[in-house]
Parts: C-alpha cells; structure tokens; sequence
C-alpha cells in the first residue's frame, strides 16, 4: 500500500490548510495512521493520530488547532489545519501501521516498520 500527502503550501500565520494521506488501496486495513512534522536536521515527530474506531490522540501542540479524520470508504486520513503558526513550517508526512507512537507507526509483524508516503511541505509566513 503506497501513501501520499497532499495539500501542503504557503499560508500567512492565523491561516488554514488542510491535507490529505490518501492510500493506494485498503487504509482501512491500517489500525492506526497518524500524521507527522519533520523539519531539517530534526527528527520526525508526531502531530496526531486516529485508529480504526475513531480514537484520536494529538500533541499539545497540535490540541485545539488541528483535527484528523479518517474515511476508510474514500482511503483517505485528513488533518485539517488552523490558526497556523511559523513554528507550524515544516514537511508533513503520513503513516500507518498497527499503532502510532511519538515518532513513527509500527507493524507488529517483523520487520516491524509502518507504511509511509511522501511529505508535503507547509510554509506558514508573512
């Protein structure tokens, strides 16, 4: 299953974005997805993420700004992003596995690694 994150850009700070993971087949096979911030240098870290049942976990950072959604039917996990900050700059990516934890998502299966797309880059400036 392939991932891909779209709708990253450049948005003035108080602004809106909202992306798209969208999976090549089956996200509803994923238990867990989750959307994650890298910046250069910096190691990937957690934004939020949503299980199968619809449980939600987000940092606080992300709380009360930022929600994620999933539609199995259309394959797809959104996070709709607001009141966005220069601190929100960043390349965005999606992953899923069986669980999210604070720096990536994980199969129980050996080798162990989740399924991860393409980033998507989003610029929050005047």
């Amino acid at each position: 299953v392939q991932l891909q994150a779209y709708g990253g850009g450049l948005v003035q700070p108080g602004g809106s974005l909202r992306l798209s993971c969208v999976a090549s087949e089956g996200i509803g096979s994923f238990n867990d997805v989750g959307w994650y911030y890298q910046t250069p240098g910096k190691q990937r870290n957690l934004v939020a993420h949503i299980t199968s049942g619809g449980s939600t976990t987000y940092t606080d950072a992300a709380k009360g700004r930022f929600t994620i959604s999933r539609d199995n039917a259309r394959n797809t996990v959104d996070l709709q992003m607001t009141s966005l900050k220069p601190e929100d700059t960043a390349v965005y990516f999606c992953g899923a596995g069986d669980y999210c934890t604070s720096n990536g998502c994980w199969r129980y299966k050996s080798p162990g690694l989740g399924s991860w797309g393409q980033g998507t880059q989003v610029t929050v400036s005047s």
